[in-house]
């Protein structure tokens, strides 16, 4: 019984070693910044009062006994979700870890298509992986081959150590991203970037310009500029300061892991709507299932992200200070949803900025920001447009 006490025991302490691994992937200052806040809104004992009490409840046998696994995950589990995401297409692909530097490797799919044609190559978001484009892959390879891959950080790729510096950190993305191009012999590529996927596609653009035929930015995140706060819209309530304060020394998706078993849930209960976004593929909790796994690993780009984030999700290095670098010969397409809530107004300062240039804004209807998944068949007719002006 003793060392079943043991055992149990050391099983609750799992969250208190992941709360302050979440600290210990952060900056001290902005520790001590939340620390402030806290002291301010009386709270600051009773926060850790809190997490003190968890983990002495934990320690105790007779609660741990019942308990599973903290985090019901593994790099297994995400590959076997990830094969029921992709089991529905319908064309042939290999699977392939890509080795790069370092001992790093990048999970990839290659679609075929045909191979006289320039490929498209797809970087998905913060927090995706190369499941999500499950309603396009088929769609979009029928023309020319069609790459996926994980980015650094990201999904089954390998999940490195990444520099606090925000430009040393984008560089990091960018310079595996030219390393994955390399070892696959690509001369040349249609980029096509969701999101955080959009900022690097921008970035990489930017040092390899003469590899980049085309440049997608759908839904781009980190383009804009903060505002000031007397040109917003709607000022930020000081209980969202505060708490933001509170938060920011946790990765952003801190809170999932340290949900433990109840991570599962929380993914389903918090966004039901990825579920129906792939309605038509699937009638169980996949989607969800797979969400949860690609989050709960080590915090690696996802660390890389915060990095490279200032308060509320800018960027450190808004990418819109140096669109207007991105050479002149290269076509930009900046996809949106109309229902989305990222500013859709980096479009219209990315035409202003490229006057001599080709840049195509288009807003495709009833969609948000996961516009590939929220409209599919629109999508993939607009991306197969755009790709037919490119040989």
């Amino acid at each position: 019984m003793c060392c079943v006490k043991r055992l149990l025991s050391k099983r609750g302490s799992v969250w208190l070693k992941l709360f302050n691994a979440e600290l210990k992937s952060s900056h001290s200052l902005g520790f001590r910044l939340a620390q402030r806040v806290l002291v301010f809104l009386r709270i600051h004992s009773l926060f850790y009062g809190f997490f003190k009490f968890l983990d002495t409840a934990m320690r105790s046998w007779w609660i741990t006994s019942w308990l599973p696994s903290w985090c019901p995950s593994s790099q297994c589990k995400l590959k076997e979700v990830e094969e029921r995401m992709l089991q529905p297409l319908k064309s042939k692909f290999s699977k392939q870890f890509v080795h790069i530097s370092n001992d790093n490797k990048l999970w990839t799919l290659v679609f075929g298509g045909v191979e006289s044609m320039t490929p498209l190559v797809l970087l998905h978001g913060f927090g995706g992986g190369v499941g999500l484009w499950a309603q396009n892959l088929d769609a979009l390879s029928q023309q020319r081959p069609v790459y996926a891959f994980d980015l650094l950080g990201f999904g089954q790729s390998s999940r490195p150590h990444f520099s606090t510096d925000a430009q040393e950190a984008e560089l990091q993305f960018v310079e595996s991203i030219e390393e994955w191009r390399v070892k696959l012999g690509l001369e040349t590529m249609i980029m096509l970037g969701h999101n955080l996927g959009g900022y690097l596609a921008a970035a990489y653009s930017l040092k390899y310009p003469s590899r980049v035929k085309h440049l997608i930015l759908v839904e781009p995140w980190g383009f804009p500029e903060r505002p000031e706060p007397g040109d917003q819209d709607r000022p930020i309530p000081v209980w969202i300061k505060a708490l933001g304060a509170m938060l920011s020394p946790f990765n952003p998706l801190a809170g999932l892991r340290l949900a433990g078993p109840l991570g599962p849930l929380l993914v389903q209960t918090l966004r039901p709507d990825f579920k129906k976004k792939f309605a038509t593929m699937f009638n169980d909790n996949t989607v969800t299932e797979y969400i949860y796994h690609l989050n709960v690993q080590s915090p690696s780009g996802e660390t890389a992200f915060k990095n490279m984030t200032i308060p509320y999700g800018w960027a450190k290095r808004p990418m819109l200070q140096r669109t207007g670098l991105i050479h002149s010969d290269i076509p930009i397409t900046v996809i949106y949803g109309s229902r989305s809530s990222i500013d859709g107004h980096s479009g219209n300062s990315i035409k202003e900025m490229r006057p001599n240039s080709h840049v195509e804004i288009i807003a495709i209807r009833g969609a948000g920001h996961y516009v590939y998944a929220d409209q599919p068949e629109d999508f993939n007719h607009r991306v197969l447009h755009v790709c037919e002006t490119v040989s």
